[in-house]
């Protein structure tokens, strides 16, 4: 589950793809883009899960 979890983060989240197009000069940000990015996908699993 978590190789699948680690797929999923980086073809979404486009700083982890790679480090020349898009990335964060600070790593409070990238820590950020990655806790907001477990926070939607968690609601998502959710939403899909619950009745």
């Amino acid at each position: 589950h978590i190789e699948r979890f680690n797929c999923t983060l980086r073809q979404r989240v486009s700083r982890l793809v790679r480090l020349a197009l898009s990335f964060s000069k600070d790593l409070d940000n990238h820590i950020g883009v990655i806790a907001y990015f477990i926070c939607d996908y968690n609601l998502q699993i959710q939403k899909s899960i619950a009745p």
